[in-house]
């Protein structure tokens, strides 16, 4: 194994564990008071204190849930490039990458379907 794989392997890994940690966090407590620096802040999600908590707790048990599956999805192609030039390495390690950061963006489809789903347009319950 060489530093380089290293290197890549641990920069792959970033958005998944990022992804299962924010993921704890939401779903434990989201952000104490609607900000605009810092959590899950979409304009649906900012209506109210219950929708906040709602939007949080949902986006966690999501990025929880894809945060492990990038996590095994993101080491098997790794290692299957262990030992190879730097530049395939680089290559698989970028377009695992792409893949994570999509999925992470698309996570945000769900929450927001969910919230739609749960609460008026002027953020009450249905």
């Amino acid at each position: 194994m060489n530093g380089f794989w290293l290197y890549m392997m641990i920069t792959t890994m970033l958005v998944p564990c990022i992804m299962l940690v924010f993921g704890v966090l939401f779903c434990r407590c989201a952000p104490k008071k609607i900000n605009i620096w810092y959590g899950y802040r979409t304009s649906r999600s900012m209506k109210n204190e219950d929708t906040w908590c709602f939007a949080h707790h949902h986006l966690g048990r999501t990025w929880m849930f894809i945060g492990g599956i990038l996590c095994v999805g993101s080491v098997i192609p790794m290692i299957a490039v262990l030992g190879m030039e730097d530049d395939t390495v680089s290559m698989v390690s970028l377009m695992t990458t792409v893949v994570q950061l999509v999925l992470l963006i698309l996570s945000i489809i769900p929450t927001e379907h969910a919230l739609k789903k749960t609460f008026d347009d002027q953020g009450n319950r249905k």
